[in-house]
C-alpha cells in the first residue's frame, strides 16, 4: 500500500523525489518537514469534497501523481533555504514531468545591490552576472518585500527608492528630479541633486550591505524594544508589524550552506534514503532505522578486550556518536560476556542521561552474540530498540525470536548497508584494540 511509504520518510527539512515504477522521476518538492509535507498527497481525496473548484482541480492533479508514484525519495537538507536550492537545481537538471514551477527558468527571490555609482535595493528572481551583490534566495517572499519597505520607512537602509538611471558621469535631467515625490518628502538622499556625496551614499550601500550579511544584531534589540513598548501602550497594531519586521529578520539571517551539486553526489544520496527505507521493510521495522548504533568486540586470544560503537544517520556514519570501551568485567576469551557488558553500559547511560534511542542496534556476529545483547537490554528495562546481528561468514541476519535467519540478496541496497555499518564498527573496533595494545607494550 502507498501510503506505507509515509513512514519511510523522516522528518526535517529536504528534498522529496517521487518516481514511477521504472525509476523515472515525476515530481521533486522541498518541505521544511519531508514526512508531513509527503503524507499530504495521500489527504487529496478526502479533502476534495466540498472545497472550491480550484482546490478540485488541485486535488485531481495531485491524484493523478500519486497514480503513478512507486517510491519516494529524500534528501535531508540543514534548513528550508538549501532546501530550496538543491530544489531549484534538481528540478532544472531533471525537468520532471509534473513540475511546473521552475520549468520556465523562475526561482526563489533574491535582495540585489546594484553595482552603480548610487547603488538600489530590489527585489529580483534572476541573479545575473552584473557585478551586483546578491542575498539569498529567500522562499518567503511576502516577508521578504514586506521587510524592504519597513527597513525603508524606518529608515534603517537609506538608499534610493527609485528606478532611474544616473551616475557621476551622467546625471539625471533636472525637470525629473523636480517632478520626484521622494525628493520634495526627503524621504531620499537624493544623490542627484547632489544633497549627499558619493562616499557618504557608498556608507549607506555598505550599512544594506552588512544588514543582508546578517550583522544586524543591534537592529533586532531595536525593534524588540519597539514591539514591547507598542504592546504595553496598547498600539496592538504597530506591535503586529513590528512582530512581522522581526520574523522577517530571522528569515533573512537564516544561513544557507551553498554547494555544487553533482549528478552522482545526488544519486548516491538518494540510493542511501533508499537502502534505508528498504531496510526498513526487510526486518519489518515499525519505522525507518535513520540512526543505527551498531558495536563489535576486538582483542587477541583475550588480551586488552575493547568495543567499540558506531553511529549511521541516514545511510552515512555519524563519527560524533562514535564511542570506544574497555571491557571491565571479562576476562579471558568470551565475546558473548564482553558484548552483554558493553550493551548493558550504552543503554544504561541511554536510559539515566534521557538520551535519543537509536532506530536500530545491530550486533556484529551471530546468535550468541545477538542473545547476549538481548539480555543487556531487558537488563536495563523500558523500551527496547530493534536490535538485528549481521554474521560475516554467509552474510545472515539474526532476529530476536526469529530461529530462521534472513538471507538479503547479495545485491540488496539493505543488506549493503548493514555490511558497511559492521565493517565501519569492526575497523573502528580493531584500530582502538591496535592503540590498547601498542600503548601496553610502551609502558
Amino acid at each position: 500500500m502507498k501510503k506505507d511509504l509515509i513512514l519511510s520518510v523522516p522528518h526535517g527539512p529536504g528534498v522529496y523525489i517521487m518516481r514511477d515504477s521504472a525509476g523515472g522521476i515525476l515530481y521533486i518538492g522541498k518541505a521544511i518537514d519531508l514526512r508531513k509535507r509527503v503524507a499530504n498527497y495521500f489527504r487529496a481525496d478526502a479533502e476534495s469534497d466540498g472545497a472550491s473548484q480550484k482546490c478540485r482541480e488541485g486535488a485531481a492533479k495531485t491524484r493523478a501523481l500519486m497514480a503513478e508514484v512507486e517510491h519516494i525519495d529524500t534528501i535531508a537538507a540543514a534548513g528550508e533555504r538549501e532546501a530550496l536550492v538543491m530544489e531549484q537545481r534538481l528540478i532544472h537538471r531533471h525537468q520532471p514531468l509534473y513540475n511546473v514551477m521552475w520549468k520556465d527558468g523562475k526561482s526563489y527571490p533574491w535582495v540585489k545591490l546594484s553595482k552603480e555609482d548610487f547603488p538600489r535595493l530590489s527585489l529580483t528572481r534572476e541573479k545575473k552576472r552584473d557585478g551586483a551583490e546578491y542575498f539569498g534566495p529567500y522562499p518567503n517572499t511576502t516577508s521578504v518585500r514586506s521587510l524592504l519597505r519597513s527597513l525603508w520607512m524606518r529608515g534603517v537602509t537609506r538608499l534610493r527608492p527609485c528606478d532611474y538611471e544616473f551616475s557621476t558621469a551622467k546625471p539625471l535631467a533636472g525637470k525629473v528630479i523636480n517632478a520626484c515625490l521622494y525628493f520634495h518628502t526627503r524621504q531620499c538622499p537624493a544623490p542627484c541633486a547632489g544633497r549627499i556625496s558619493k562616499e557618504d551614499y557608498g556608507r549607506l550601500a555598505e550599512e544594506a550591505r552588512l544588514y543582508f550579511r546578517g550583522k544586524n544584531a543591534d537592529l533586532r534589540k531595536a525593534w524588540e524594544k519597539d514591539m514591547k513598548a507598542a504592546a504595553a501602550a496598547l498600539d496592538f497594531e504597530r506591535a503586529a508589524k513590528t512582530r512581522d519586521a522581526l520574523a522577517a529578520l530571522d528569515h533573512v539571517n537564516d544561513r544557507v550552506t551553498f554547494r555544487v551539486l553533482r549528478e552522482e553526489d545526488v544519486q548516491g544520496r538518494i540510493l542511501e534514503s533508499r537502502a534505508v527505507r528498504e531496510l526498513q521493510r526487510e526486518l519489518g521495522l515499525a519505522r525507518p532505522p535513520t540512526r543505527i548504533e551498531a558495536f563489535d568486540i576486538s582483542h587477541i586470544q583475550g588480551f586488552e578486550t575493547v568495543a567499540s560503537m558506531v553511529s549511521f544517520q541516514g545511510g552515512k556514519p555519524a563519527k560524533s556518536g562514535y564511542r570506544k570501551f574497555k571491557i571491565k568485567t571479562v576476562s579471558g576469551v568470551d565475546d558473548f560476556a564482553a558484548m552483554e557488558e558493553v550493551v548493558f553500559r550504552r543503554y544504561r547511560r541511554v536510559r539515566d542521561e534521557k538520551l535519543p534511542s537509536p532506530d536500530l542496534i545491530l550486533i556484529d556476529g551471530g546468535p550468541g552474540q545477538l542473545a547476549a545483547a538481548m539480555k543487556a537490554l531487558d537488563r536495563v528495562g523500558g523500551r527496547r530498540p530493534p536490535v538485528a546481528a549481521l554474521a560475516k561468514r554467509e552474510e545472515e541476519v539474526y532476529l530476536p525470536g526469529r530461529p530462521e535467519p534472513l538471507r538479503p540478496a547479495k545485491d540488496s541496497p539493505a543488506l549493503h548497508l548493514l555490511q558497511r555499518v559492521r565493517d565501519e564498527s569492526h575497523r573502528f573496533a580493531v584500530g582502538f584494540h591496535r592503540a590498547r595494545r601498542a600503548k601496553g607494550l610502551l609502558r
